[in-house]
């Protein structure tokens, strides 16, 4: 029965998993011809669960877009071979809105190549002390464009700090 009752959940699990996904689906539109066009691309609804609001559509001013990275980044803090604090942060990124979708594209690399900027921050002390430093968060600002620049291309501008907290654990 102990092994039992764990398939049992995952089966229940996967299955609301797939029923959610089916009918959260873009609908799609009928063309004039009777076929149906295939549905459009929606990023908001593409994250499940709670970080379907991080994904917003991207806002457009004055020419550029603000794309909001879908998960925020965990960053531990490790001191004597031990974590000692945990650091979240939530990242947007300002581009040019004619290369908006190059963000979405790229994103995993992106991830990857941000969390390794966090990662080396972190390593150099970066998030000791007063991480909120304006010194020390220009210092991160400034690695984190030039990564995006080197992921997406020049048309990133800037990247944004959105939320920051750090738990000491």
């Amino acid at each position: 029965m102990k092994k039992l009752l764990p398939m049992i959940l995952l089966l229940i699990g996967t299955g609301g998993g797939v029923g959610a996904g089916l009918a959260l689906r873009p609908a799609k539109a009928p063309m004039a011809d009777g076929h149906e066009a295939p549905a459009k691309h929606n990023h908001a609804r593409e994250a499940a669960g709670d970080d379907a609001h991080r994904h917003d559509p991207q806002s457009i001013r004055n020419g550029t877009a603000f794309i909001r990275m879908n998960k925020q980044f965990v960053v531990p803090i490790v001191t004597r071979e031990r974590v000692a604090a945990l650091v979240v942060m939530s990242l947007s990124i300002e581009l040019t809105k004619s290369q908006s979708e190059a963000v979405y594209q790229r994103e995993p690399k992106l991830r990857d190549q941000f969390l390794q900027v966090l990662f080396d921050h972190a390593n150099m002390g970066g998030f000791e002390g007063e991480f909120t430093n304006t010194r020390k968060l220009d210092t991160l600002r400034s690695a984190l464009l030039e990564v995006a620049q080197h992921v997406v291309g020049p048309e990133v501008i800037g990247v944004l700090i959105t939320d920051i907290a750090r738990q000491d654990i």
